[in-house]
């Protein structure tokens, strides 16, 4: 702590009245060190290892027993030019970038939009992949929350720190960081940037948490959200399955009321109404008691922000009877669009067949009658002369 003073100023940190000599007091497995966050960094790169082994070995054979298929995809014609473009500037061009491309490639519009489409869903997470990263979730999530649950056990706000809770917060923030140096290979969906945020804002608060001795506090947040995550994960592996779908609407339905009542009832009417108001009962306020509530006040602003999506997500499934897809979905919306602009290109080739059928079909008994016609008339003619010879002989 003699490195950096002034990061370590006990007003920073500790209450007033409160001062690292009095936390020196405590014994030394007791005492929570700002330098044991170190130990985050290798246990961050050990779970990501780790997650490889899971996903590569563990991960294909319990999807298997959950009947997990990829789908088939066709692969996009070589086309150097268009995957230039697709790499480096966009995935999904616009109409006069398509045109340009058109005199560039020497392509129809047809054949730039269809070759997009196939390079989009070669780029598709599969549902292995999907399902792998779930089920580690998962695996992590309730191992935490079965850890938190043990490490609440007669834990006083300032109760010196026994090992397990040690071991239970590096745990947890060598697991988030973990998820911050996968972030750019893990499935991106339209909650990217409040991911990040999430996980900033939950490494901040944890690393406070443990310094500052808020243990219960720390503890009492992550088992909260781990709550409702494994549910969340649970429910995605089900419904990457093949005929699971009631197990997987019916844990959705039970995430999502845990989500709403640990979320946004007990997080801000427990936790940030006994860090906001109830503790300046017992201190008066200072930097870290500020710094930690803004951090809490993110997190609820993303609770409500995905709220909201949950609740979209089930007035779907309740009242319109389907719940076709994650609202944070990035690949599978994109994937729906694909596939309902390959639905319509279907039906307009089906169109253009039936008119030409039809076409043909209309012709071909123009030219029927007209036959028919003409016959008819030339029969007639020949008769109307045969009468009149006879009548003239």
């Amino acid at each position: 702590m003699d490195l950096l003073p002034d990061v370590w100023r006990q007003d920073y940190w500790l209450p007033p009245g409160v001062t690292w000599k009095d936390m020196e007091q405590l014994a030394d497995s007791d005492r929570p060190k700002p330098q044991d966050l170190l130990l985050a960094l290798p246990l961050a790169l050990g779970f990501v290892a780790l997650r490889f082994l899971f996903e590569r070995f563990v991960a294909p054979p319990m999807g298997r027993c959950f009947g997990v298929r990829n789908r088939l995809q066709m692969t996009a014609a070589p086309s150097p030019k268009l995957e230039s473009f697709y790499t480096q500037q966009s995935r999904q061009p616009t109409q006069s970038e398509i045109i340009s491309l058109m005199s560039l490639c020497g392509k129809t519009q047809r054949q730039i939009e269809t070759w997009f489409r196939l390079r989009r869903n070669q780029d598709r997470p599969c549902h292995t992949k999907k399902f792998g990263e779930s089920a580690w979730r998962f695996f992590f999530y309730l191992a935490a929350f079965l850890a938190g649950l043990a490490c609440l056990i007669d834990v006083s706000i300032q109760k010196p720190m026994e090992r397990v809770h040690y071991w239970y917060y590096m745990l947890e923030l060598g697991f988030y960081c973990s998820l911050l140096l996968r972030i750019s290979v893990d499935i991106k969906r339209k909650d990217f940037k409040e991911q990040v945020i999430h996980h900033f804002a939950t490494i901040f608060l944890l690393s406070f948490s443990y310094c500052a001795n808020y243990i219960r506090i720390g503890t009492l947040v992550m088992l909260l959200h781990d709550s409702s995550d494994i549910l969340l994960e649970s429910a995605k592996m089900f419904n990457y399955g093949t005929g699971w779908r009631k197990t997987c609407d019916t844990l959705f339905i039970v995430f999502a009321v845990v989500f709403l009542v640990t979320r946004l009832v007990i997080f801000p009417t427990k936790i940030i109404h006994t860090t906001l108001v109830l503790s300046m009962e017992v201190f008066e306020p200072f930097a870290g008691y500020y710094f930690f509530n803004v951090l809490l006040m993110v997190l609820q602003a993303l609770h409500i922000f995905w709220a909201v999506l949950i609740l979209r997500m089930a007035y779907k499934f309740l009242f319109l009877g389907k719940l076709d897809k994650d609202e944070r979905s990035d690949e599978e919306s994109e994937a729906e669009e694909d596939e309902k602009d390959k639905g319509e290109e279907d039906r307009n080739d089906a169109g253009d067949y039936c008119w030409e059928r039809s076409k043909d079909t209309l012709n071909s008994k123009l030219s029927m009658l007209t036959n028919s016609c003409v016959l008819n008339n030339f029969s007639n003619h020949r008769a109307s002369v045969a009468d009149r010879m006879r009548k003239a002989q």
